[in-house]
């Protein structure tokens, strides 16, 4: 069970998950609008994680990856496919109590995600499987209220340019291994020092939409996120090059201040454009 923990990507699966319950509590779904987001977002994480390392199995053994549970055999290959299987068909009926079109919404999002996976992780499209599901999970949340409103389009552009970001900061630590086993997505082709460039401004365009976008007023707190965004992507671009997961958790710590954001401006989101 513990290499079965350890292998479905534990710390990003969280954070989407509760990124996404707080969104719904925030746009008006309540108490079990929320959990029934956070069941059906938890299982579809599950599901890509566990596929993301079953597939990966054979380039990480080339690699040596040790932070890997299947490299180290504290999980069997069968097992996590298992899980991944299972965690997917959890996922279809969750995310369609929801009503028929958050629930595909979602699943188009999964979907994008296990393509990756299987497939546009090694082309020049790597970033449009994170765009399109980072940027359909507002929709997921808003189509489950009361007449099926969807998203304001700032929302959608937010959530969408901090998907292709995170694409971008989630491959530098790797970035050599997988060039040395054929991987060659967006990132790989243009290079560690312009990726982590790249995913920066992605990262500040997300939080510059969100804080530009939405109707009002903008408070000082919204200023201080992108200006904090700002600093800490610059500071991501000039460091030492070199593995690090830092530019990927500050992108998941950047969702979260826009999270609170959206719940600091109200709710109410839903329907505006």
């Amino acid at each position: 069970m513990s290499g079965l923990l350890k292998a479905c990507h534990p710390v990003p699966a969280a954070a989407v998950t509760l990124l996404a319950a707080v969104l719904a509590a925030a746009v008006g779904r309540g108490l079990s609008g929320a959990a029934l987001v956070a069941a059906a977002v938890g299982s579809g994480q599950l599901s890509v994680g566990w596929c993301n390392d079953r597939v990966d199995l054979g380039r990480d053994l080339v690699t040596g990856r040790q932070d890997k549970p299947l490299v180290r055999g504290d999980a069997r290959p069968a097992a996590v496919t298992a899980a991944a299987l299972t965690a997917l068909l959890l996922c279809v009926p969750l995310s369609l109590a929801g009503g028929r079109l958050a629930g595909c919404a979602h699943l188009c999002g999964v979907a994008a995600a296990w393509a990756y996976n299987l497939r546009l992780k090694s082309t020049a499209a790597s970033w449009l499987p994170y765009a399109l599901a980072f940027g359909l999970l507002p929709a997921f949340v808003t189509l489950g209220l009361p007449g099926a409103p969807w998203p304001p389009w700032w929302l959608t552009a937010a959530a969408a340019l901090l998907g292709a970001g995170a694409h971008f900061a989630n491959v530098l630590p790797d970035i050599e291994d997988d060039l040395a086993t054929g991987v060659s997505g967006l990132p790989h082709r243009i290079g560690a020092r312009a990726s982590a460039l790249v995913g920066g401004l992605l990262v500040v365009a997300s939080a510059a939409a969100l804080v530009a976008g939405a109707p009002g007023r903008v408070p000082a707190y919204g200023w201080g996120l992108l200006a904090a965004t700002a600093a800490a992507v610059l500071l991501g671009v000039l460091r030492p090059a070199g593995p690090s997961r830092i530019p990927f958790l500050a992108t998941m710590a950047v969702a979260g201040g826009d999270v609170v954001l959206l719940v600091v401006r109200g709710a109410g989101l839903a329907g505006r454009a």
